[in-house]
């Protein structure tokens, strides 16, 4: 292959991919505004209009949004990769440093900073304006930057190390290199699955064990019974950011947390507590967490593999703009196109998701009432604004939880 072809596909798929998503998303769209103005009729005695069209409005907004982020992404790549982008910062990042392991670095965490600094932008107005309008957005500007600077710190302080490490294997390793950088990186998920509950999160939000005596008893005889060991139940304030619900498991083997949100826990009650994480429950019993575990790592391993192959071509860098070949430039350059032809698996994987949360509520109804299940749905769907009218196509496309509709008719089938 030469380097103008792999530019051609490059483009093409580039081209198609974003086509396909503002397809995607106008239809979306469409079918949201179609279905604005009556509510579903399985959820008529249970939502009222004004909620419904809250929902769609709210879905919509973040859509044409989207849209706009879409376009965003497309012109960034192209300005990183065959307009050049990339190999100017490669320049000028070897003008200023000797050694080949500082100037990948240096070229890898020079175009991640540009990237989040352009997107920010974007970011702030999701926050501040969209989420504002409808009533979630509870976070400051002040908490933002805040945010963004743990962030930023936490990654300077677990990402340069591991970068550092699979740059230098990259080189020292010979043909197999990316056996040795696929074993750092399972390991480096895992450590981080392991300290995420007791050292990151905490710095983030607030977690405090569960006062509720009466709920708290609840939870663990549910607990008992399904045979699942935590480390403690805990309420988080996630009120301090957001309006929206959720309840979540985190960690891994003996750090395993069980965390509720506050707003999750104020709106809901406690026979629906319990059906929720009866629900989480059966996440743990199907394995699900393992099962994604094992899928992401054996990703993975293929894409490194596939890396190894493209980074001894010469067009592979010079179709995408660069004509100083490293081993930092090809994982950069990568990972950074990967999205676009990975973009047909996005379906796949989001039907093997759904397939999960159905096993998981069929699981909470044989542990709980089937009917305190689906008022807890509701009332998230209600809380959150989720629309209970996604187009068919985007949903199979994007939605990692089945439509409400076709959950909620099969858990009243259970």
């Amino acid at each position: 292959m030469t380097a103008t072809q792999f530019t051609f596909i490059f483009i093409a798929a580039l081209l198609l991919t974003t086509l396909a998503r503002l397809w995607l998303a106008s239809r979306h769209l469409a079918y949201i505004a179609a279905h604005r103005d009556a509510v579903p009729e399985v959820f008529r005695e249970r939502i009222a209009l004004d909620d419904h069209q809250k929902a769609a409005d709210y879905t919509s907004a973040k859509t044409r949004f989207g849209m706009l982020g879409i376009l965003f992404d497309a012109a960034l790549l192209l300005m990183f990769t065959i307009l050049g982008g990339i190999q100017f910062i490669a320049g000028l990042c070897n003008s200023w440093f000797d050694t080949p392991l500082a100037q990948g670095m240096s070229v890898i965490v020079s175009v991640l900073l540009i990237s989040s600094l352009l997107e920010m932008p974007f970011n702030l107005y999701r926050t501040f304006v969209i989420e504002e309008r409808f009533g979630f957005n509870k976070m400051t500007l002040a908490l933002y930057f805040k945010d963004a600077f743990k962030g930023l710190l936490l990654g300077a302080i677990f990402g340069l190390p591991l970068l550092a490490g699979v740059l230098w294997l990259m080189e020292r390793m010979g043909e197999y290199w990316w056996l040795y950088v696929w074993g750092v990186w399972m390991a480096f998920n895992l450590l981080i699955l392991f300290i995420y509950p007791a050292y990151i999160a905490p710095l983030f939000n607030k977690f405090t064990p569960m006062q509720d005596e009466a709920m708290k008893a609840r939870i663990e005889a549910l607990l008992q019974k399904c045979g699942f060991a935590t480390s403690g139940l805990f309420v988080m304030d996630g009120s301090k950011r957001s309006a929206h619900g959720n309840a979540y498991f985190t960690g891994f083997g003996k750090t395993k947390r069980i965390v509720f949100f506050d707003t999750l826990l104020e709106r809901l009650s406690i026979d629906e507590v319990e059906a929720v994480l009866a629900h989480e429950l059966g996440h743990f019993k199907h394995r699900h967490v393992m099962k994604r575990i094992m899928l992401t790592f054996a990703m993975s391993l293929g894409f490194l593999w596939l890396l190894g192959l493209l980074m001894q071509t010469t067009w592979f860098y010079q179709g995408l703009g660069v004509t100083t070949p490293s081993t930092a430039l090809a994982l950069l350059l990568f990972f950074m196109i990967l999205p676009i032809f990975t973009f047909l698996l996005h379906p796949l994987l989001s039907a093997y998701s759904r397939k999960y949360e159905f096993e998981a509520d069929a699981y909470a109804s044989r542990q709980t009432a089937s009917a305190d299940l689906v008022n807890a749905l509701v009332k998230l769907y209600q809380d959150n604004a989720a629309t209970l009218t996604p187009d068919p196509l985007y949903s199979k496309c994007y939605d990692s939880h089945p439509p409400a509709m076709a959950r909620i008719a099969r858990l009243q089938t259970q």
